[in-house]
């Protein structure tokens, strides 16, 4: 009985929004642009978030981060103080490898931006990355075409290069880079692999995709590694049943002591981890959240206003009607739930739309600028109980008014 009812409120309600087009598709705007706000946001955030963790990752969550500046505000710490410090250096890596247990490998490091050129190709400002042979334990890549760096190739300082797969395309378009030779400023270099794509969105905008890899002992022969502004740095990763607190406190004693700091010195370096940063965009994203909750939320609302006005027409052009039913023996419910289920028609069609727009939309991103953001399951679920949820708040105030209509006074209104 209870869904012969409900298919016939449904017949209704489709009957009633097949009729009045214009109508349905003014009701429908308002949810449809409110679902469109609030599910865009939260897809654009699931992949902001889903990049800048897999970005976190690949730098290691058992990997330290020894630089001059740190990622993280210290309120103990004066900027200026900050400044005046020396960047991390050869002797820093060096105390490291000859003192530290608890270490799996340490890598030095330093970026530099330089020009880079291949024929007629050429990229200004391409950040150079000189990197110690260890460079392959701590941070995670892939290499697509070509190989990594021999153990004599980074010892020797050998002229050699792997490049980021944006770089090449922009260097070397459609040509295999592998055995070509590209000028680091002056020097010529031969390219002997490709990193693979990682793609835009993590905590730099392409990753090592815009990155060139040189040996550390090559990079000394045009990068004056003892500049007080190097952009330098050690990567450490703990052994195997080391926890990175362990590898922290080892690494601080060590590099103290290299630096021969009194006990009453401030440390004048910066102890970075991966999990600083994860903890400085979860309130970020949180606001993000929020916002995109606002946003949409007023236009959701606006479209359950629009929606339940229409109910209010619909229930007063069908007075006659409702008169009859309820005269024929219709129950408060069955009038009740057949105004409902228009009002949650109305909605969930709105709700539909404004998925259907999403999905449009992350296709077109997704070819115009080569990302990877994606309508999830959770997400076309939420949009739907939000329209679901709508239409129910929307649609009760009408759909009550019928179902309490007199039916003499509601046939006598209509021939009235």
């Amino acid at each position: 009985m209870y869904l012969r009812l409900l298919k016939e409120g449904f017949l209704f309600a489709y009957s009633s929004i097949i009729v009045n087009k214009l109508r349905t598709f003014l009701s429908l705007f308002g949810i449809t642009i409110g679902i469109f706000s609030i599910i865009s946001v939260f897809t654009v955030l699931d992949w902001m978030e889903k990049a800048i963790r897999e970005s976190i990752a690949s730098m290691g969550d058992n990997v330290i981060y020894v630089e001059k500046f740190p990622w993280s505000f210290d309120p103990n710490l004066a900027w200026w103080d900050i400044i005046k410090w020396p960047p991390i250096s050869q002797d820093d890596y060096d105390a490291m490898l000859n003192r530290s247990t608890k270490s799996a490998a340490v890598c030095y490091s330093a970026f530099q931006s330089r020009q880079i050129k291949y024929k007629s190709n050429i990229a200004n400002d391409a950040v150079v990355w000189a990197a110690t042979h260890e460079f392959e334990n701590v941070r995670s890549f892939e290499i697509e075409k070509g190989r990594y760096f021999s153990p004599e190739e980074s010892s020797s300082g050998k002229n050699v290069v792997i490049v980021g797969a944006v770089l090449a395309e922009r260097l070397f378009e459609k040509a295999n880079p592998v055995g070509k030779e590209i000028s680091i400023g002056r020097n010529k270099t031969s390219v002997i692999g490709v990193f693979k794509k990682e793609g835009k969105g993590g905590l730099s905008d392409d990753g090592m995709d815009e990155m060139t890899l040189v040996p550390m002992n090559y990079a000394r022969t045009f990068v004056n590694l003892r500049n007080k502004n190097i952009n330098s740095m050690l990567m450490i990763k703990a052994k195997d049943g080391v926890a990175v607190q362990e590898l922290t406190d080892e690494t601080i004693m060590v590099l103290r002591a290299a630096r021969r700091l009194q006990p009453d010195q401030i440390a004048n370096f910066s102890i970075n981890q991966a999990s600083l940063l994860t903890q400085g965009f979860e309130p970020v994203f949180a606001g993000i959240n929020l916002g995109g909750w606002v946003i949409g939320g007023f236009s959701i609302l606006v479209g359950g206003f629009g929606i339940a006005n229409i109910m209010f027409v619909s229930v007063r052009e069908r007075t006659n009607q409702i008169g009859i039913q309820k005269a024929l023996g219709a129950k408060k419910f069955f009038i009740l739930q057949q105004f409902l289920v228009e009002s949650i028609l109305l909605s969930l069609i709105g709700g539909i739309l404004g998925i259907i727009m999403i999905v449009l939309g992350t296709i077109g991103t997704n070819y115009i600028y080569d990302l990877d953001i994606h309508l999830t399951l959770s997400n076309a679920i939420l949009a739907l109980v939000i329209s679901g949820v709508i239409g129910v708040v929307a649609g009760y105030a009408p759909a009550s008014a019928a179902a309490k209509m007199n039916p003499v006074e509601a046939i006598g209104f209509s021939f009235g």
